[in-house]
């Protein structure tokens, strides 16, 4: 393979960005922009942001490192931010970084990842949605948006979110380019460019991109958020798009830090690309569900119920971290084993939608987010 049939290839491929995840944009009316990220297979919330000032929180997990004492950065005197956030500390003192504690989702009983991530791309109430008349609640938010003009939504990647499933009009497209290649050809490929900084660099990322494992980890996340820069900076005004990989049932540490770097090289990609636009911009990271409060034997977690949302922008009067902390002591845990849950996941995500976009309380409880009840407001627009 010549250079000139490689950039051809890589061209189809990075035109494309996201080969395997899921990703969709919307247009709507105004300038404020609304970015949602799922976080597949159930983000440990209590070690992203750590409340190191519960004391239980050492003894149910002492085979992690807690804290600031190693290495987890203050935030607020109760909470750390894990080590691997450390480069969203910046979004933090400035107002662009804050933390929902102790939420979840309706859904109890099986913690099942599959109909956690239904539930939560659906806005149920709690039951699974019959696959027959499965819809999502930023589907159901363009069905009230009148103004909604140009391409009111499409979807990148090979799967379908459901998140974005529904009567509202949306296109979707996934590449058919791919790299097939002979282990022994990638070798040879990323050999022959090694000392080409542009070429290396453009052979990892279009290996990646065609789904090649073992190449280039990490990028794709990269150009997830560079993608949906690319369109919140024109008519586009609302994305979504899916990391997957927080299922940490063994070797926690090492598993969610790579998560979190993710996380965190993301949203810097995403901030830099935006330019000015951030200003107007709200990121809304959530996941099915929490962990277990206690580490397992495998120094892992299993799957729990309450965990945390990360949300970020310019758009976002951070610095905060909300809701109402239920504690870790035995009494206090849900089933003796979970975070309580002390707010529904859904109001932080309907109380952004009603800032953002002025959609009306009323919608939101009944329409978008079946069987709410937002609560009170935790202003959280700058």
């Amino acid at each position: 393979m010549d250079r000139r049939r490689f950039l051809s290839l890589l061209g189809c491929s990075a035109a494309a960005y996201p080969l395997s995840t899921p990703m969709a944009f919307a247009s709507a009316p105004g300038e404020n922009r609304l970015v949602v990220v799922i976080l597949r297979g159930a983000m440990d919330g209590l070690d992203a942001l750590q409340p190191y000032g519960d004391p239980d929180l050492a003894r149910l997990r002492p085979g992690f490192a807690i804290g600031p004492a190693a290495g987890a950065l203050d935030l607020t005197g109760f909470h750390a931010l894990h080590p691997a956030l450390g480069p969203l500390l910046p979004l933090w003192q400035a107002g662009d970084l804050g933390f929902a504690q102790a939420v979840s989702t309706p859904y109890r009983g099986k913690r099942s990842h599959f109909d956690g991530q239904d539930i939560l791309e659906a806005g149920t109430a709690g039951e699974v949605p019959d696959a027959r008349q499965r819809d999502g609640w930023l589907n159901r938010l363009l069905a009230t948006m009148p103004g909604a003009h140009g391409r009111t939504a499409f979807a990148v990647g090979r799967d379908e979110m459901l998140i974005l499933r529904g009567a509202a009009d949306y296109a979707s497209w996934a590449p058919d380019a791919g790299l097939d290649l002979a282990p022994a050809t990638i070798d040879l490929l990323l050999h022959s460019y090694h000392d080409d900084p542009l070429f290396r660099e453009n052979a990892e990322a279009a290996l990646e991109l065609a789904g090649v494992s073992g190449v280039g980890k990490g990028r794709r996340a990269d150009a997830l958020f560079a993608f949906s820069a690319a369109q919140l900076r024109e008519n586009a005004r609302i994305a979504t798009l899916s990391i997957g990989g927080w299922d940490s049932h063994r070797g926690q540490p090492r598993q969610v830090a790579r998560g979190l770097e993710t996380v965190s090289s993301g949203l810097l990609r995403l901030k830099a690309d935006l330019g000015e636009v951030w200003d107007r911009t709200m990121v809304l990271a959530m996941t099915e569900f929490g962990r277990t409060a206690a580490q397992n034997g495998t120094m892992g977690t299993d799957h729990g119920t309450g965990g945390t949302m990360l949300l970020a922008g310019g758009a976002l009067d951070g610095g905060r971290v909300w809701g109402d902390w239920p504690g870790l002591a035995e009494t206090q845990l849900l089933d003796g084993r979970d975070l309580m849950p002390t707010r529904d996941v859904r109001a932080y995500a309907a109380w952004a939608l009603h800032d953002l976009f002025g959609t009306e309380r009323a919608a939101l409880e009944t329409l978008i987010f079946p069987g709410l009840e937002m609560g009170t407001d935790p202003r959280l627009l700058a």
